[in-house]
């Protein structure tokens, strides 16, 4: 672990950074993925919506 020192004997920690990468664009499968994905929170969310207009 890497640390320093100060003039008054305080020892500061300093966190290990973890290697840094360059994200990938998303394929076209993984866009059609995110799309199902969006279009299944959107059913969901309106069927709650709607649950609660009913029972209220």
């Amino acid at each position: 672990m890497s640390y320093t020192k100060e003039e008054s004997g305080l020892l500061n920690n300093f966190a290990i950074e973890p290697k840094m990468y360059v994200a990938d664009y998303p394929t076209k499968a993984q866009q059609r993925g995110y799309l199902f994905q969006g279009l299944g929170a959107i059913v969901l969310l309106a069927g709650v919506v709607l649950t609660a207009f009913a029972v209220s």
